[in-house]
């Protein structure tokens, strides 16, 4: 879909607002759900190749489907055509609003960024599906961004209420997503390991779609087929680092405080038999995003390159950072052409008002604080989420340029005081600034653009 932006209209910002959009398109394409599928799974006759490894498919009894994350349905439809006639059956979960018909495979819709009644009904669906898993059985576990929270299963004891109670407080709190997921891979019975636990002696052929920097396999949905190293000390020293232990519901207190008196197991680490005929496969990150971008660039004629692909802390620090880092690299750029850098990863934001936005927005309103009306008088801010939604907002992200403050208080508005309330949302939509891609089909975190002209 169209990136809507109204600085089109105006006649210099025309052929900027073509950038933006020929940019964020390359990018998105090149982690495309069904490409990143199909250039690792194909098939060859009665031969099934996922990555370097091939299955011969009669060997089966059966060919089940799996999935979870936002990107679920566009990897299910590809790995579909793939196996053809041999799939049997299976279920996905994906957030709401993404539902295809896909033979033999279900489709759960569920909520997203906190579970709801759909996820954990969406979860038990794909348990029920699988039934009681054989060795001659073949399971694909399509996994992806938002997986965590579409496929929950609370360890019993601990009801949906409280489950999001725990997501709604640490994303609050600015916890990045290896926090996150340590303290939910310890109050679930398929996250941490526990999948392939659930799923053995089934063959598993696992393709992630990452939206974690680093692309550790663990924390990706929270590592359901991946040996876990955290430990529920760990989770427990988490919430005191962001304060959270004090309104504890009692459940989780108890849960977490059993597990570190060792009186229940830890989730499954390295070399548990749970792993042994699981083949996991890392089919598209944000790097991957962030170089179709570069290369999109360069090929518009700027100077363009990849400056991080691991961006991370805090959106506000991210946002001054940009601004830094794009003076020093105009000041030694290439003479006589633009510029172009892009940065991927994921920030956090410690949500101290009760205004609306994401981390995006939030990134672009402290980085257009620091811009100078002069310096950057030829300068451009995007950023943006992969999956088309940034925070709890129907906006992927927003754009800024050296007179956004300016524009602002034509406006009536106060920067500073919007960011304070963490309220960048109503700021930019206020000056039609706001990114509106819709849902995407991907999501590999990220995206920061800096263009120079």
């Amino acid at each position: 879909r169209a990136i809507l932006h109204p600085m089109q209209a105006r006649p210099r910002w025309e052929e900027r607002a073509d950038h933006t959009r020929t940019v964020i398109a390359a990018a998105l394409e090149a982690v495309a759900p069904q490409r990143a599928v199909l250039r690792h799974l194909s098939r060859e006759g009665e031969w099934l190749r996922a990555g370097a490894r091939d299955y011969h498919l009669p060997d089966f009894r059966r060919v089940l489907l799996l999935g979870f994350g936002k990107a679920a349905v566009a990897m299910a439809q590809a790995a579909d055509t793939v196996l053809g006639e041999r799939l049997t059956g299976g279920t996905i979960v994906t957030n709401h609003g993404h539902r295809v018909n896909l033979r033999n495979v279900e489709i759960v819709e569920a909520g997203h960024p906190l579970p709801d009644d759909s996820s954990i009904a969406g979860a038990e669906r794909i348990l029920a599906s699988v039934g009681t898993p054989g060795e001659d059985d073949l399971i694909i576990v399509l996994i992806s961004g938002g997986g965590s929270t579409l496929f929950p299963r609370p360890t019993p004891g601990i009801s949906l209420a409280e489950l999001q109670w725990m997501n709604e407080r640490l994303l609050r709190s600015g916890a990045d997503i290896h926090q996150l997921n340590t303290v939910r891979k310890h109050l679930s019975q398929v996250k941490g390991g526990n999948l392939a636990r659930r799923l053995y002696p089934a063959r598993v052929v696992a393709l992630l779609l990452s939206d974690v920097v680093g692309n550790d396999e663990s924390v990706i949905a929270s590592g359901p087929l991946s040996p876990d190293g955290s430990t529920f000390a760990q989770a427990w020293e988490t919430l005191g680092q962001f304060g959270l232990r004090g309104d504890l519901p009692q459940s989780v207190r108890a849960r977490l405080r059993r597990g570190m008196h060792a009186e229940l197991d830890e989730n499954p680490i390295a070399g548990d038999r749970a792993f042994e005929r699981v083949q996991s496969l890392l089919v598209g990150d944000n790097e991957e995003a962030a170089r179709g971008a570069v290369k999109q660039a360069i090929e518009l004629g700027f100077s363009a390159r990849l400056l991080t692909p691991s961006l991370g802390g805090m959106a506000r620090k991210a946002g001054r950072w940009i601004v830094q880092q794009a003076r020093e690299a105009r000041a030694y750029g290439a003479v006589g052409k633009p510029i172009c850098l892009v940065a991927g990863g994921e920030t956090t934001v410690k949500v101290r008002g009760d205004g609306k936005g994401g981390r995006n927005q939030e990134l672009v309103l402290a980085a257009a604080l620091k811009m100078d009306p002069e310096k950057d008088e030829r300068a451009r801010l995007v950023c943006l989420a992969t999956d088309g939604q940034d925070g709890p907002t129907d906006s992927a992200g927003a754009v800024a340029e050296a007179d956004s403050l300016a524009r602002g208080v034509a406006a009536g508005l106060d920067a500073r005081a919007h960011l304070r309330n963490n309220d960048s949302y109503s700021y930019f939509s206020a000056l039609d600034d706001l990114i509106i891609t819709g849902p995407t089909g991907t999501n590999v975190s990220d995206l920061l653009f800096w263009f120079w002209y």
